[in-house]
């Protein structure tokens, strides 16, 4: 059964990848199901991450990946520097990063695995839970900075908006989204982790946080549960009809604040972190995204809707 797995992880990668040959041969000691490596994620992305890593580790368990939970630009460059194998972000590398690889010698592989959004998370308290992407866009650029000038209604007070760290890649992808920002307004606060700013926002009836979805998309997750009891998410407009950040509004775009997750690989030949990302890109790698909440990238997803009545 494991020579059958094995082979079949090699035909997965040989879909997405072209083999290549490249550094020292005597460099690496691990295979595509094998070894020690260390790989650098987005922490908004932990839950899916944790998830993938612990399947494709209990089926073949002489591998062993570390992972490094960081900013996303930090993954990045983990990359660049060789103390990661694979960076996994919700961006495509920028032209400078592409010509450091160039200097490197070091084709890297980019490789679409998933599509999620970011979340807008609210105090259980605050009744205002619909946004317009103006609205988005003036509590960005720092126009909108108190809760009345959302619903005229006082009592809430100024607004803080808090988000996960210094480097993040939920500001970058909302200043790509939605507008261009050089400089964060005042009121906006870094707090490390994800499940820092929903502790935040539950206890700040003033505050907003931006999160990663996949942090409380797995409804059979206990931990993604219990952050859904703590706060609530908010709905976004964007050509007058309201969505949350639900699977099938994500895959079908009508959620508007939609990002991918991509898998940037140092790897030239088959080794470990090339072997997981192709465990990822596979049928039980995305089956495993599609049941965190998040929508598949290199699958075909089938959305059905159902409608409630009486059954004659």
């Amino acid at each position: 059964m494991r020579a059958g797995n094995n082979y079949v992880i090699v035909i997965v990668f040989c879909l997405f990848f072209s083999c290549g040959s490249g550094g020292k041969k005597d460099k690496f000691t691990d295979t595509p199901t094998a070894g020690n490596i260390s790989i650098a994620i987005d922490e908004s992305l932990r839950p899916l991450i944790y998830a993938e890593l612990d399947t494709f580790q209990a089926i073949y368990t002489q591998a062993h990946i570390n992972p490094i939970y960081t900013s996303e630009d930090s993954a990045v460059a983990a990359v660049l520097n060789d103390s990661a194998r694979l960076a996994i972000v919700t961006r495509h590398l920028t032209k400078e990063e592409e010509q450091a690889f160039v200097k490197l010698t070091i084709v890297p592989r980019q490789l679409d695995i998933a599509n999620e959004g970011v979340a807008l998370v609210l105090n259980k308290a605050n009744q205002d839970s619909l946004f317009t992407f103006e609205q988005l866009k003036a509590i960005l650029e720092g126009t909108l900075t108190d809760w009345n000038q959302v619903s005229g209604k006082e009592g809430l007070g100024n607004i803080e908006a808090v988000f996960d760290n210094p480097r993040s890649g939920i500001i970058r992808f909302l200043s790509d989204s939605i507008v261009h920002i050089d400089k964060l307004p005042k009121n906006f606060y870094a707090l490390n982790t994800n499940a820092a700013v929903i502790d935040y926002v539950s206890k700040k009836k003033n505050a907003i946080g931006f999160i990663g979805v996949s942090l409380i998309s797995d409804r059979d997750d206990p931990a993604s549960n219990k952050f859904l009891q703590s706060v609530k998410v908010a709905s976004i407009s964007k050509n007058g009809d309201y969505f949350k950040p639900y699977q099938a509004y994500i895959a079908s775009w009508q959620y508007p604040l939609r990002r991918k997750v991509t898998v940037i690989s140092r790897e030239t030949r088959i080794l470990l972190g090339n072997g997981f990302l192709a465990f990822v890109a596979s049928d039980k790698g995305q089956r495993i995204v599609l049941k965190s909440g998040m929508v598949p990238a290199t699958m075909p997803l089938r959305i059905v809707s159902f409608k409630k009545g009486k059954i004659e």
